[in-house]
């Protein structure tokens, strides 16, 4: 299946070794798009490779890529929460979730000039059906990122994906955050990011 932009885009899910022969393009799709609003991740070579080494080797671990012609312009992860990292799982262990149950999307990052052209829903319709697929899972959950409305690297045209995710049938829970460290573009030190996450049944 394949959306159009200014070229024919495939999106095709890899999940295992299949990860692998992509780790240079797919973190440096990373680093790229994380720099920008409202992640502004200022991440390196070496982290984002090791990042994807371990997603690779993790159990119905998906990656999700976009591809214009030969190059990468867009992925997207997804797997059980259970194997997420442990400030994921904290909030709904927290609340006496039993997150064997719940499947957690990560990240998705998508080149700019293939933005508005249905990817983005193609990245979830993948994930959603990987989960259906795996079986067992009540809920599925991704998290964003909550920066302040006066942070002074906030564009002036920025907007919320808010309306997206509603329209995809998840609901934003403001009880259930976490705090992740990374180091923003402006920063020399990480800092704590506030995450509120959204959920919708996985049926």
């Amino acid at each position: 299946m394949t959306s159009r932009t200014r070229q024919t885009v495939t999106v095709e899910p890899l999940k295992g070794d299949a990860i692998l022969p992509h780790l240079d393009a797919l973190a440096a799709l990373r680093i790229a798009v994380f720099r920008e609003w409202p992640y502004l991740y200022d991440g390196d070579d070496a982290s984002e490779r090791g990042y994807l080494v371990e997603f690779a080797a993790a159990a119905d671990a998906l990656l999700v890529v976009a591809r214009a012609d030969d190059a990468i312009v867009g992925a997207s992860t997804a797997m059980p929460m259970a194997q997420s990292h442990a400030e994921f799982q904290r909030p709904f262990l927290e609340r006496g979730d039993d997150v064997g149950h719940i499947f957690y999307f990560g990240e998705s990052v998508l080149l700019p000039g293939y933005r508005g052209h249905g990817i983005g829903h193609r990245f979830f319709d993948e994930r959603e059906a990987h989960a259906a697929r795996l079986g067992g899972y009540d809920t599925l959950a991704f998290c964003a990122v909550v920066r302040p409305e006066d942070h002074p690297l906030r564009p002036p045209d920025a907007r919320s994906h808010d309306a997206f995710w509603t329209r995809r049938g998840y609901i934003k829970q403001p009880d259930l955050v976490c705090n992740f460290p990374w180091k923003d573009v402006d920063m020399d030190e990480e800092t704590e990011k506030r995450l509120v996450f959204w959920t919708r049944d996985a049926a």
